[in-house]
């Protein structure tokens, strides 16, 4: 006689059962908050599982009502959206998170949904990003991703390299696209804070930016996001109303293809167009930016420019700039 297959209900218990509690623990903290579990947090889920007093399901309700889990759903969440987009072709905007949240959760999938295929791409700051962002970013599958930073750090998939974003140690026209995610604000400031020294230089982001010039294709891409609103200067980093930040962007040598300036408020992240800058200051709403700019900035030439008057006048019913051409806040 055959034997039947097993009731795939039962073999999901079976299989729920099977292994170690460590293992489980160790897999629960990895799938649920993608870390490893700390010591302490460790041995309390050993004990309980062992005395009785805790099952597995019960340890993965309480890992998934912690608060912990839910920045990771959004930052997750985020990361699909952005996916989405990249597969359709869209070019999402008005994107929103909740109240007391920080702006990753609008930078990173406004800028990773906007990967276009390109082969050689360029990270700045990876070393101290975000870990959600890095999976993203690695998850591109782009052929020559490179990453540069004052620190040294290894991502897999992403060739490191050690050096100052005023200086980079790459030759004209080397990238297709580079990504700079809430690090230019830092550039020629005070490091201390990330344990690193660097010159500090007035002038430093606009160097940065020129440096970004340089190393970019013709048709190369700049999808960057600063912390705006009220102007600050925080020692260890700068904040810009929307207007200055264009000016910097423009100072350097670009044009801004696109921008979307987003808010923090009492009903959370949300997408506007008329930032009232003062009062709008770092770390006063929220756990960081009150307000964040999103860009895709590329090299100021004549074809890009003639692009981009095509684009504005055929979807002129589709805003893509939350601030005007002149660099002035739009009404």
């Amino acid at each position: 006689m055959t034997a039947s297959a097993p009731n795939p209900v039962l073999q999901a218990w079976i299989d729920a059962t099977a292994g170690s509690d460590e293992e489980f623990v160790e897999q629960a903290w990895r799938r649920m908050l993608r870390r490893p579990p700390e010591e302490a947090g460790k041995a309390r889920a050993l004990a309980r599982l062992a005395d009785g007093t805790l099952s597995r399901a019960t340890l993965l309700r309480e890992l998934a009502t912690d608060d912990e889990f839910t920045r990771v759903t959004l930052l997750d969440d985020g990361l699909s959206l952005a996916a989405g987009a990249r597969r359709s072709g869209a070019r999402p905007r008005g994107l929103v998170a909740p109240a007391d949240t920080d702006e990753r959760l609008v930078e990173i999938p406004w800028c990773l949904s906007r990967y276009a295929g390109e082969r050689r791409v360029l990270d700045a700051g990876y070393a101290f990003a975000e870990p959600s962002y890095l999976a993203g970013l690695v998850g591109l599958g782009v052929p020559e991703l490179t990453g540069v930073d004052l620190a040294e750090a290894s991502v897999p998939g992403m060739t490191g390299v050690v050096a100052d974003l005023r200086e980079l140690p790459f030759a004209d026209r080397s990238f297709d696209l580079a990504f700079c995610i809430s690090t230019l604000e830092h550039i020629g400031l005070d490091n201390q804070v990330y344990g690193l020294t660097a010159a500090h230089e007035p002038e430093g982001q606009l160097r940065a930016l020129k440096e970004f010039r340089r190393v970019l294709a013709s048709h190369g891409r700049l999808l960057i996001s600063v912390p705006t609103g009220e102007q600050q200067e925080l020692g260890w980093q700068v904040q810009r109303p929307p207007a200055a930040w264009i000016d910097l962007f423009e100072k350097a040598g670009f044009i801004v293809f696109e921008d979307e300036v987003y808010e923090l408020g009492s009903d959370g992240w949300r997408s506007t167009s008329s930032l009232v800058t003062e009062g709008a200051r770092y770390g006063e709403r929220g756990p960081a930016a009150s307000a964040v700019l999103c860009a895709e900035l590329r090299p100021k030439s004549l074809s890009e420019t003639v692009r981009l008057a095509v684009r504005d006048f055929r979807h002129r019913d589709e805003p893509r700039r939350s601030t005007r051409g002149d660099g002035t806040d739009a009404a």
